[in-house]
């Protein structure tokens, strides 16, 4: 393993972050300067998802024809242009048009290096990396609420963002070779294929036993998490009378509690397996929403934030480092893509209905909303687990105890 190209996934896994919490922090000032309704928010959100939909699906042609690296390269490139192109926005359907380069890069950029470090990498890394993803999606709201402060205003975010962006850019374009040099000597060219050499198709991966059951566990997941992480400023702003700077700094705390959970997680990993921390996980998230539910004021919906996001922490990393160990390393990559792709299904359905039930019925559902999404999502990963039946498992344990 090369120290520098495993910087170089961290890295790209914090640009990945950095504009996750922009929208949901900007938009109680923004629908207000662009004449859009509340609810609109969602409409985005639709498109960004429709866009990591589509590159999801198609990670695993283009990490076949131009790596890796490159891919993530020209990802983050595109993700760049999009946030520039943000801070030029007069009205609602300027901002639908760069949400597509949007999600078209940060899908391809998910499925390649979520494949990439499954392989080939030990579970603490699938927990840093996205505690990586943590440490932007944090920084994003915080950015965003110290330009709000000023006469930058929320476009100062997106610019300031997209600035970054393209520095991130360049450390991943001078470190292809390192890419290359990994790739030489992995094998990464039997990724994606069967047993016998020839590439599973995507009828075949269904059936195999507690796939669909993990499909759903990702939507279910994204869905909750996109949409706490876009209405989580509304909820304090229109639920709760907090004033929007504060908000956007209080919302920040779901994003910091991921962070600093993943970080534990990658420690955890040496003492708990995967399925111990996914449950570990359910329990804390489901203390983070009693405490949105029931307890008053901006001290304590801070806290039920933060808990909320310590409990999401190990969840998503997991589920990605167990598929090789459910399904086998054979087609993990067209797995892995399609998996993201049912993840953005969620978070592509579940911001605009829970936009709507924040501008016509009360912000204050968002807990229960992501209460039921919790509670679909535990049953679906622990049927998930009785019926997988450990396909390849053993061979994967063995793999990711040798790295």
């Amino acid at each position: 393993m090369t120290p520098a190209l495993l910087a170089i996934i961290y890295l790209s896994f914090v640009s990945l972050g950095l504009p996750d919490g922009l929208l949901g922090a900007a938009w109680p000032a923004m629908h207000s300067d662009l004449g859009a309704a509340v609810s609109l928010a969602g409409a985005i959100s639709v498109v960004i998802c429709l866009g990591t939909i589509v590159s999801s699906l198609m990670t695993d042609r283009l990490v076949r024809r131009l790596g890796t690296g490159r891919l993530t390269a020209a990802s983050v490139a595109m993700t760049a242009v999009a946030l520039f192109g943000f801070s030029t926005c007069t009205a609602l359907w300027q901002l639908v048009l760069w949400a597509i380069p949007y999600g078209l890069g940060a899908g391809a950029v998910d499925a390649a290096l979520n494949a990439f470090v499954a392989t080939h990498y030990a579970a603490r890394h699938m927990n840093w990396l996205h505690c990586c993803w943590g440490i932007g999606a944090a920084m994003g709201p915080t950015v965003m609420s110290w330009q709000m402060a000023g006469p930058a205003g929320w476009p100062g975010g997106y610019r300031v963002v997209g600035v970054v962006q393209v520095a991130l850019v360049a450390a991943i374009a001078l470190s292809l070779p390192l890419w290359h040099d990994r790739a030489a000597g992995a094998d990464a060219s039997d990724e994606g294929h069967g047993r016998d050499g020839v590439p599973a198709t995507r009828r075949e991966l269904l059936r195999r036993p507690g796939v669909p059951q993990a499909m759903v566990g990702f939507l279910c997941y994204c869905a909750l998490e996109s949409s706490c992480g876009l209405w989580a400023s509304t909820l304090l702003v229109l639920g709760h009378g907090v004033p929007a700077q504060t908000a956007a700094l209080l919302a920040s705390l779901f994003y910091a509690g991921i962070t600093v959970g993943r970080l534990l997680s990658g420690v955890l990993t040496l003492r708990l397996d995967g399925r111990q921390l996914l449950r570990l996980g359910e329990v804390i998230m489901a203390l983070g929403l009693a405490t949105l539910l029931l307890a008053p004021g901006e001290l304590a919906l801070g806290a039920g934030l933060a808990l909320l996001g310590l409990g999401c922490a190990p969840i998503y990393p997991q589920m990605i480092q167990l598929t090789p160990v459910r399904f086998g390393t054979d087609g993990t990559q067209s797995l892995m893509g399609m998996q993201m792709a049912c993840a953005y299904v969620g978070s592509m359905a579940f911001p605009p209905l829970m936009g709507l039930v924040v501008e016509r019925v009360s912000p204050l559902l968002l807990p229960v909303v992501a209460a039921a999404l919790l509670a679909a999502m535990t049953v679906c990963l622990e049927v998930c687990d009785r019926r997988a039946g450990g396909v390849g498992a053993k061979a994967a344990v063995g793999e990711q105890a040798g790295r």
